[in-house]
């Protein structure tokens, strides 16, 4: 009888550190980084720090200065990439707040020296660096020599063909 309520026991304690070493190692897993994050769904946010960390890696790798985050340039970021998730259009000037320099004097962005990228279709940070990295045009902005301020955003739209909309604008002052 003992021999058969040990049996039983060991069995027990076998499944419950079965199960922990389970849950422990579902633990353990690597975490991807916010770079390779899709951010193709409603509850996908852009990690702002890991774009601004990969495009000053960039900058930095040209003996650029690094871009600081911008309350203004961030939300203007965030309406013109809403603008375009909302239309399903991408550009500059599909924002019914107006072209790029409307957007920004209304915003009260008063900057020198401005650029912006936009884009649609890339579901991650990585992919939008790599295709503006790969464009020259896009590349000026990635790099604008005199640059110290950015705002980026991405917006998501379920029924469009790009699924996420992009916005980065550079500023120098």
């Amino acid at each position: 009888m003992a021999e058969k309520r040990n049996i039983r026991l060991n069995r027990v304690v076998g499944t419950v550190l079965v199960a922990l070493t389970l849950a422990l190692g579902a633990c353990s897993q690597p975490v991807e980084p916010g770079i390779y994050a899709s951010l193709a769904s409603n509850a996908a946010q852009l990690d702002a720090d890991e774009a601004r960390g990969i495009i000053n890696d960039y900058r930095q790798s040209r003996g650029l200065a690094p871009l600081a985050l911008d309350p203004l340039l961030m939300t203007e970021a965030n309406s013109h990439s809403r603008d375009m998730a909302f239309q399903d259009k991408v550009g500059q000037d599909v924002s019914t707040r107006g072209d790029f320099d409307e957007r920004l004097e209304n915003a009260g962005i008063q900057r020198n020296n401005t650029a912006e990228n936009v884009g649609a279709g890339y579901h991650t940070i990585a992919q939008a660096f790599s295709g503006w990295r790969g464009s020259p045009n896009h590349d000026k902005t990635l790099l604008l020599e005199d640059g110290r301020f950015m705002g980026i955003a991405a917006s998501y739209n379920a029924l469009s063909k790009y699924k996420v909309f992009w916005t980065l604008i550079v500023t120098s002052d």
